[in-house]
């Protein structure tokens, strides 16, 4: 891409790059369209939170961009939450986390979508003792549980967190950031690819 206006080269100089050919950014790029400054802001709002460290801010990242399969963000993410203290296993827990979440979130919204009662019944058959002793802890799995199932859609997957965490004693604001830091990365992820 030539002639990369001020805000693209800043937003691309985020993630190391220095040129990124894509389509949707090349168009944003045409003019000095304002989205891409509320894009930088909001990227760089997904690094910190007043109710969750900088780790857990990147391991969510990291787990959104790996649900998402966009390489640019996993390697931003992975980067940032290792700087921050996460270690190889948290690293490889949050990508875990969202592959188990894409079948549960699939598995879980046709039982609800279907309401019947009989598949309720059959064993789903799908392994998850990654939920049983989490690395990062009960209450952070959880919280990357709801962020993932957020993104995905899947009501009954984000109730079904969202009462776990409560019940953890998360609070609210927790919760909130953890979903709220979900949907910009999935949001930069439509421009960053």
């Amino acid at each position: 891409m030539e002639n990369l206006k001020e805000t693209t080269q800043e937003l691309l100089a985020i993630f190391g790059l220095s040129n990124l050919d894509n389509k949707v950014l090349a168009l944003l790029n045409e003019t000095e369209f304002k989205y891409l400054r509320d894009l930088k802001l909001n990227l760089n709002s997904t690094l910190t939170s007043e109710f969750l460290s900088e780790k857990e801010c990147g391991l969510i990242g990291l787990s959104v961009a790996a649900n998402n399969q966009n390489t640019i963000l996993i390697d931003f993410y992975k980067n940032y939450a290792a700087q921050n203290g996460a270690t190889a296993d948290e690293l490889a827990e949050a990508v875990s986390c969202a592959s188990l979440l894409a079948s549960n979130n699939i598995f879980y919204r046709f039982r609800h979508f279907t309401q019947k009662e009989k598949y309720t019944q059959i064993p789903a058959r799908i392994r998850m003792q990654i939920m049983m002793k989490p690395v990062t802890g009960k209450e952070f799995f959880e919280l990357l549980s709801l962020a993932i199932s957020a993104v995905n859609g899947c009501e009954m997957c984000v109730n079904a967190h969202e009462d776990s965490l409560i019940k953890l004693g998360t609070t609210e604001e927790r919760i909130f950031d953890a979903v709220r830091i979900a949907s910009l990365v999935t949001a930069t992820g439509k421009v960053i690819y």
